[in-house]
């Protein structure tokens, strides 16, 4: 049995996950980010217990456990190089875990974990495979020949800061036009309200003021009402997406692409018009293409993919 860990900005979320992939059990405990990161390691080590507990193991029963986190990660030394979402630089955050669960101990990135638990779930043994993860940033990861590819310097796959429009919207990172700044949900709630201020008579008005807030729900769901500006909203929302995705496609030609992030439960909503917006752009034209699918594991891919990792380090 093994433990994985996906440290979040919210919540830490852990799980037992057996050697074939399957999560047998999870719980999840606030973050409270602001905390030195000593007090965060020391909650994510007592979570490991209380699932470890649960499933009625002790230490011995533990091969590993695998710990997904935000930021530049270096996996073999189990150092966070650098995390702005949660506060560490130079952190040896493997060997700081050991000192209160002394197990094997792996750390990835944690987009790079996500990827590598939807691939395993539903890679079916790709050669070369692609997640994109559509939430609050946009993340994703690349799997080939079944390992993970983290560029020489444990800095690659970060999917969201590719440009898809020159001098656009100001990212995070320093850029302006990362497909982050118009594919994240963070965007897509922004384009709504945006809109929202140009249409006052858009049924998404009322719509929010049911809920007390926009979501990347608003434009969706009252696009299905056949709300003209919501359609817009989302229609315009896919297109960034399938940029994107068209990009990752035109430069790799993985055989499997999947997307994944809360608003990938919209299903073929998202997912036809993607497919066919690359089906009329993207390079190839003429070879095997490649299959696009939506992500099967959702929340719990972060905790599946560091558990599997750690799996491959044991």
């Amino acid at each position: 049995m093994y433990i994985g860990i996906d440290l979040g900005g919210t919540n830490i979320a852990a799980g037992v996950v057996d050697r074939s992939g399957k999560l047998i059990c999870k719980r999840s405990v606030p973050t409270l980010k602001e905390r030195h990161y000593s007090e965060i390691i020391k909650d994510m080590a007592a979570l490991a217990r209380t699932v470890a507990a649960d499933a009625k193991l002790d230490d011995t029963d533990i091969e590993a456990v695998g710990i997904g986190c935000p930021g530049t990660i270096d996996s073999a030394r189990g150092m966070v190089v650098y995390s702005n979402n949660i506060k560490m630089h130079n952190v040896p955050l493997a060997d700081e875990f050991r000192s209160y669960v002394d197990v094997p101990v792996n750390i990835e990135n944690d987009a790079n974990a996500a990827a590598y638990g939807e691939y395993i779930a539903n890679g079916n043994g790709a050669k070369s495979y692609i997640f994109m993860t559509l939430g609050t940033g946009v993340g994703g990861g690349i799997i080939i020949n079944g390992q993970i590819y983290r560029g020489f310097n444990c800095a690659g796959a970060e999917i969201g800061h590719s440009s898809i429009v020159m001098d656009g919207v100001p990212c995070t990172c320093g850029r302006r036009g990362c497909l982050e700044s118009y594919a994240s949900v963070t965007a897509l709630i922004q384009q709504t309200k945006d809109k929202m201020a140009q249409c006052p008579d858009s049924v998404m008005h009322g719509w929010v003021a049911k809920r007390g807030n926009v979501s990347g729900r608003t434009s969706f769901e009252c696009a299905k009402m056949g709300d003209k500006a919501a359609t817009e909203v989302k229609e315009q929302y896919i297109r960034y997406i399938a940029e994107g995705v068209c990009n990752m496609i035109n430069i790799f030609q993985p055989e499997m692409l999947v997307i994944g992030g809360g608003i990938s439960k919209e299903g073929d909503e998202l997912l036809i018009p993607i497919k066919e917006f690359v089906k009329r752009n993207d390079y190839n034209k003429c070879m095997p293409r490649t299959q696009i699918k939506i992500a099967e594991l959702f929340n719990d891919a972060g905790i599946v993919g560091a558990a599997m990792a750690a799996v491959n380090k044991a």
